[in-house]
C-alpha cells in the first residue's frame, strides 16, 4: 500500500473546473481538461483533493488506497460551510447533467433551501437530513436541475423554477413564476428573473447578503473581477447584459455561482465591481454595433 496519497485524472474529465476551484494546489487546466499539477504536499491539500474527488461529476478523479482516510473525512464534511456563520453550505457531489455545477444549502430556522441540484447520493442525503432536511428547492435555470425530482420526492419539498425554463423533465415543479418582476418567496428570499443565459434564468437573493447567481454572474480570479460569459449564453446576450444591470438594485456581499468562482466583498465594493462589469459589456456591445 502507498505510504502517501496520490491522485490522477482520467479521460472522463469534462473540464467543469470544480476540482481546480476546490484544490488548486493539486489540479490545473491543460488542453481542455484537468491534470494533476502536483501531488498534495500536506494533510490539508490531501483533504481538498479528496473533496474534489467526491465532487467530480464524472468520477474522473482517482486516488491510491492511502487516500481513503481523506476521502472518508471529505464525505463526512459535506455539505461544507462557505460563509463563516454557516448559513450557506456547498453541497459538493456535482452532477454530470449540470456540467458539474455547484449547488448550495441555505440553513434557515423557517426551513432549509437547496439551491440547484447536486447528485442524489446516500451520504449527502443523510447529512441533509441531519441538518434539518430541505423545505424548498430553488432552481436557477434549466441547465442545473440534475436530480431535482429525487430530492423533491425524498424531502417532500416544494420546487421553484421560472416558467420559461420549464421542460418535460421539470413540468411537475410546484411553483413556476412568470414574467420579469422579482418574486418574494419568503421575507428573506427573493427570486429575481434574469433572462439571458437562458430565457427563464433567475437568481436567488437571501437575506440581502447571499446572491445565488446560477450561470448569470461569477468571479474570475485571474482578472480579479466579476465576469459573465458570452460564449455560454444560450439564449440572448443583450438580454443578459440588461439583466446584469438589474442586479444593481440588489444589496449583497456573497456571490455564489453555479459555475465559476465564489466571491465575498463588502456590498459597496460588490456594487462598484458590478457597475464596472456592466459598463464594459455595454461598451463592447456599442462597439460591435458600429462594426
Amino acid at each position: 500500500m502507498d505510504r502517501e496519497a496520490s491522485f490522477g485524472v482520467d479521460s472522463a474529465c469534462i473540464d467543469c473546473d470544480q476540482c481546480r476551484q476546490i484544490a488548486p494546489a493539486t489540479f490545473a487546466p491543460s488542453g481542455g481538461r484537468t491534470v494533476v499539477r502536483r501531488q498534495p504536499a500536506s494533510r490539508e491539500e490531501t483533504r481538498l483533493a479528496a473533496l474534489a474527488l467526491i465532487t467530480c461529476p464524472t468520477g474522473a478523479i482517482h486516488a491510491t488506497p492511502a487516500a481513503r482516510p481523506a476521502v472518508r473525512q471529505a464525505v463526512a464534511s459535506l455539505p461544507e460551510a462557505v460563509t463563516p456563520d454557516g448559513a450557506v453550505l456547498f453541497c459538493g457531489y456535482a452532477a454530470a447533467p449540470s456540467f458539474g455545477a455547484s449547488s448550495y444549502l441555505i440553513r434557515r430556522p423557517e426551513g432549509n433551501v437547496l439551491v440547484d441540484s447536486p447528485r442524489f447520493t446516500a451520504p449527502l442525503v443523510r447529512r441533509l437530513e441531519a441538518l434539518g432536511g430541505v423545505a424548498l428547492m430553488v432552481l436557477t435555470h434549466r441547465d442545473d436541475v440534475a436530480d431535482h425530482a429525487k430530492f423533491a420526492a425524498h424531502f417532500r419539498c416544494e420546487r421553484v423554477l421560472h416558467r420559461d425554463d420549464v421542460t418535460r423533465a421539470t413540468r411537475e415543479v410546484e411553483r413556476q413564476p412568470s414574467g420579469d418582476d422579482p418574486v418574494p418567496l419568503a421575507p428573506d428570499l427573493l427570486f429575481v428573473p434574469t433572462p439571458g443565459h437562458t430565457r427563464g434564468h433567475a437568481v436567488l437573493l437571501h437575506a440581502e447578503r447571499h446572491l445565488f447567481s446560477g450561470d448569470h454572474l461569477a468571479f474570475d480570479p485571474d482578472a480579479s473581477g466579476l465576469v459573465a460569459w458570452r460564449d455560454v449564453c444560450w439564449w440572448d446576450w443583450e438580454a443578459q447584459v440588461r439583466s446584469l444591470a438589474r442586479l444593481l438594485d440588489l444589496r449583497f456581499e456573497w456571490l455564489l455561482p453555479g459555475h465559476g468562482h465564489r466571491y465575498h466583498a463588502p456590498p459597496a465594493r460588490m456594487r462598484r465591481e458590478l457597475v464596472a462589469l456592466v459598463g464594459r459589456l455595454r461598451s463592447q456591445s456599442r462597439h460591435e454595433g458600429r462594426c
